[in-house]
């Protein structure tokens, strides 16, 4: 795993964990706009509510700096952010909008009593919960559309457990990925008699065939 203290990364990290470091540098400005008569920050608001704060990027050589401290990221309501950067020329106050995005800040797992579970993760959670006939206490407050989960048919809650299941295998895949670890879809081929050529779909527990 790379040092992302030390080996600095050129984009801003999309997912940024509460008290914890984040640190990137943007090559690519100082050509047009020089850090040493122009200013690069970075706004984040959060969702909804509109708390936001601002960062000022550091002159590193040629390069921008910016550092959101563990103390920083520590005092933030988790969510998404969105962003804009932009530099200011030192001479004048001009401002130029130069990126923008969102970012995702996740609650600290140490020191948070939030549940864990994404979205997708505690919906599929429920629904599997009520087609066992062991519905969780509070399957009552969980509702799709405007309509309550434990007023749904046994279709209607095959259907949308299929639909968060798929969410939740891409949250899962997105993770491995983002850690190195591959998609986790492996997928085995057997060669001979075309007749039994195929591939095993993990996620699906099923094996496919191709050919006659």
């Amino acid at each position: 795993m790379t040092n992302v203290l030390t080996t600095i990364q050129e984009k801003i990290p999309y997912t940024i964990y509460s008290g914890d470091t984040a640190i990137w540098k943007i090559t690519d400005l100082n050509t047009d706009y020089s850090n040493s008569t122009h200013t690069l920050s970075y706004y984040f608001r959060l969702e909804s509510t509109g708390a936001g704060f601002t960062v000022n990027a550091s002159a590193d050589n040629d390069d921008y700096l910016i550092t959101l401290s563990a103390s920083t990221t520590a005092g933030k309501t988790a969510g998404i952010y969105h962003f804009i950067a932009y530099v200011t020329r030192s001479s004048d106050s001009a401002r130029v909008t130069v990126d923008r995005g969102q970012v995702e800040i996740k609650p600290n797992l140490a020191s948070s009593s939030a549940d864990p579970r994404s979205h997708a993760k505690i919906m599929l959670d429920k629904i599997e919960s009520l087609l066992e006939g062991k519905a969780d206490k509070d399957v009552s407050s969980y509702s799709i559309a405007g309509r309550s989960l434990n007023k749904m048919s046994v279709s209607e809650l095959l259907e949308w457990r299929n639909y968060y299941k798929a969410e939740y295998n891409r949250e899962l895949n997105k993770m491995r990925n983002e850690n190195g670890d591959g998609s986790g879809n492996t997928i085995k081929v057997s060669f001979g008699n075309t007749s039994t050529l195929g591939y095993y779909d993990h996620h699906r527990n099923r094996k496919y065939k191709i050919g006659n």
